[in-house]
């Protein structure tokens, strides 16, 4: 059994190498899901009778760190069952290359060329951040955020008046899940309960917002600590300076244009979360979001369609993209010969990139609506919302994901997945690069 096993590890390890970054990367997702709808499709982890494809949606959803669920996963899995999902979705929010990685430079104080490169094309990282200093960071910040969290989960939920081990329960699972913008929640309406407690509230929007800014910001800020640089990169000042103006812009206009909130009692409290679950793809809601107005419910798409930080816990599109589009726009409008924001100019390189993800991502939501309408009877605005929440691993719902057909559920996981890996990072898993240019291609010219 052992000579098999090693084999069949020695094996894998030949197919890994081979394949290139991207191709590693999607495998390894694939792996985890497949794995982990394995082990929650074991009955002894159920508290009912739970479906083979709704096994298969929640094991995508965590390992994605999305948060959409077709069945409750409180009702659903027991005590085991919940603490799988809740492994899923932490190695699907620091990366699952990451606690490998930390474990060969805690024994080795090295890691291969091999992990280097993968690392590379799970997290994007400017030249500045060395990926030795970014595992250390992702491994420490996230043990001690997630530690915090839960300690003060749990002061929270205790002056509710809950019993102590399901407080200390609930307080480790949405620690994690808050950390990771995971969505994940034991409560059946989500956070709805909580929403005039800004204790509770204040809890997951610091652990929400702390993962989303990634560890890019997490890793400069160490630098400056330790004096190993004297200035913050240009990539943490786009990502904490977007994150500012969309959370205030989206707070305001959810506080000024949405009527159905105006009943409850913290009317600010209320939309700060929304607008904050949002952009930070964390997922959790504290009033019904089948209620909201359409125009909010746009708002939200919005905040979703563009996520958070790069090389974080959150999903989406990222701030940087967005800033780098508007960088080329601002470009051609004022006729400036070089692309530039903040007074810096930014390489070619960075903006095909950002071009190229706004292109296929806009591409996907548009076609998996498209095919969604085939499939759920449900209106238009609720399957864009859908199809927005689980591209951007977000996890809110207007309430449709649990009456979704098998075809859409199927559809709703390849969104989630594609999410989780990223758009480029799939894309470029499938097409296959060719290593030598045709020299002989032809140069014209095309009306634009």
């Amino acid at each position: 059994m052992k000579k098999a096993i090693r084999i069949l590890s020695k094996s894998y390890k030949k197919f890994q190498v081979s394949k290139s970054p991207q191709m590693n990367l999607v495998w390894g997702f694939f792996l985890y899901t497949i794995i982990g709808f394995g082990l929650l499709s074991i009955p002894i982890f159920h508290k009912t009778n739970i479906g083979f494809l709704d096994n298969l949606f929640i094991s995508a959803s965590a390992i994605s760190t999305t948060g959409l669920v077709t069945v409750s996963v409180f009702d659903s899995y027991n005590f085991f069952g919940q603490f799988i999902v809740m492994a899923l979705f932490q190695i699907g929010g620091i990366g699952y290359m990451t606690l490998t990685t930390y474990y060969l430079l805690f024994t080795t104080k090295n890691i291969t060329h091999w992990h280097n490169r993968l690392i590379g094309a799970e997290f994007t990282l400017p030249k500045s951040i060395q990926i030795k200093d970014f595992i250390r960071s992702v491994v420490i910040f996230t043990t001690v955020m997630e530690v915090l969290g839960a300690i003060c989960f749990y002061v929270a939920f205790k002056q509710t008046g809950m019993e102590s081990f399901k407080a200390l329960w609930f307080s480790i699972f949405h620690s994690v899940s808050a950390f990771c913008t995971a969505g994940f929640s034991l409560f059946n309406n989500g956070f709805e309960g909580f929403n005039n407690n800004a204790f509770i509230n204040i809890i997951i929007s610091v652990l929400a917002i702390a993962g989303s800014l990634g560890f890019i910001v997490v890793t400069d800020l160490c630098y400056r600590l330790r004096k190993k640089s004297n200035k913050i990169s240009f990539t943490s000042k786009i990502v904490t300076y977007g994150s500012i103006i969309l959370l205030t812009f989206g707070t305001a206009l959810f506080y000024l244009v949405e009527s159905s909130i105006q009943y409850y009692d913290n009317v600010f409290l209320v939309s700060f979360f929304q607008a904050m679950s949002a952009m930070t793809t964390v997922g959790f809601n504290t009033v019904p979001l089948s209620n909201l107005s359409l125009p909010i419910l746009l708002l939200i798409i919005f905040l979703m369609y563009i996520g958070a930080s790069p090389s974080g816990t959150a999903g989406g599109m990222k701030i940087t993209t967005l800033t780098a589009m508007l960088s080329v726009l601002k470009s051609r409008l004022f006729g400036q010969k070089r692309i530039s924001f903040m007074g810096r100019t930014i390489p070619f390189e960075r903006l095909y990139v950002a071009t190229s993800t706004f292109i296929l991502y806009t591409s996907i939501i548009f076609m998996f609506t498209f095919l969604l309408t085939f499939t759920e009877p449900f209106e238009f605005e609720q399957i864009l919302f859908e199809v927005a929440s689980a591209l951007g691993t977000v996890g809110l719902s207007t309430g449709i994901t649990d009456n979704l057909t098998s075809t859409g559920k199927i559809l709703v996981i390849l969104l989630m997945f594609i999410g989780r890996v990223g758009v480029l990072t799939f894309g470029f898993a499938l097409v296959k690069k060719k290593s030598n240019i045709d020299k002989n291609q032809i140069s014209d010219d095309i009306a634009v």
